[in-house]
């Protein structure tokens, strides 16, 4: 649950990853960031923090995803984001899979906050570990993964679930590696399919 550090980090990353696809080594990207304050943080304690939560994520994505990430559009830049986020924390994937794209193929475009209640419920009779945080921890990872999903464009402000866009580029890097990640995505498989050509 430690995704509660940030949300999405937009800016951020695409800064950290065009510094590793300068230096190709995340442990010097780590030592420019902090000894310049590349991200403006008040403290030294909040830089590491949140540097230490975008290279965790941008380490799941490949050196294409990663230029991508870099010289794509801003939707793009976003879902790979939400890919990077997902990829990180099996909680946040299984989430995108099992509640927002099941509801979106559904047509049950509403996406509210009983529904991560529900899931949440559900995941803490496999993971007792689950039992065990406070309320307000819940709460804010709630606040929280709602926010990226924003963030990404994949909620409307009034929890409407928008059909991902995923540009042919974005696909392609996707397909790559492993095309199950598409399933992160609210979006038809036809629609898919007709994006990929």
């Amino acid at each position: 649950m430690s995704f509660t550090t940030g949300t999405l980090f937009h800016q951020e990353s695409v800064k950290l990853a065009e510094l590793f696809l300068e230096f190709q080594d995340w442990s010097l990207v780590r030592t420019v960031v902090l000894s310049k304050n590349l991200l403006q943080s008040r403290t030294v304690n909040t830089s590491k923090r949140v540097c230490r939560e975008v290279c965790s994520r941008l380490r799941t994505l490949s050196a294409a995803q990663l230029d991508l990430l870099v010289h794509g559009s801003t939707q793009d830049q976003g879902y790979l984001l939400w890919l990077a986020v997902c990829r990180r924390y099996k909680f946040i994937a299984d989430f995108a899979v099992e509640i927002v794209r099941e509801k979106y193929i559904s047509l049950q475009f509403v996406l509210n906050y009983d529904d991560f209640d529900f899931f949440f419920n559900k995941k803490s009779e496999w993971h007792e570990e689950l039992d065990q945080i406070k309320p307000a921890t819940r709460t804010k990872t709630r606040q929280t993964l709602f926010k990226m999903l924003r963030e990404a464009d994949l909620l409307t402000s009034n929890n409407i679930i928008n059909a991902a866009l995923l540009s042919p580029q974005l696909l392609n890097v996707i397909s790559q590696e492993n095309r199950q990640d598409i399933l992160v995505f609210p979006a038809f498989e036809s629609d898919l399919k007709e994006w990929a050509q």
